[in-house]
């Protein structure tokens, strides 16, 4: 099960910034251009606001249980969730707490 997070790390990183990259080229290399597409119509802004809401769910668990356990390897979850997205923290962080035997 372990490995299949980190297949999940993987595409959740690979998979978005093929997206990201060619809207990017598609458009232009500005991050702030990227936000108000991200805000393009209600549906979009919801999306951007679940993944929001979750990043910052997750970011609060990885803090309290790195602290809680002295376990400090998941923090590396946190940059990941908020530097790549959701798709790749969290699976990064299952991999990451299942090598704690």
């Amino acid at each position: 099960m372990r490995w299949l997070f980190l297949a999940l790390a993987v595409w959740g990183t690979v998979h978005p910034m093929w997206y990201f990259i060619s809207w990017f080229q598609e458009n232009t290399w500005s991050i702030m251009a990227m936000v108000d597409a991200w805000h393009a119509n209600d549906a979009a802004s919801g999306l951007v606001w679940d993944l929001t809401i979750a990043a910052v769910a997750l970011t609060i668990w990885v803090i309290w249980e790195s602290v809680t356990t002295r376990r400090w390897a998941g923090l590396l979850a946190v940059p990941a969730t908020f530097c790549i997205g959701v798709s790749c923290g969290l699976p990064l962080y299952l991999f990451l707490r299942m090598g704690r035997s």
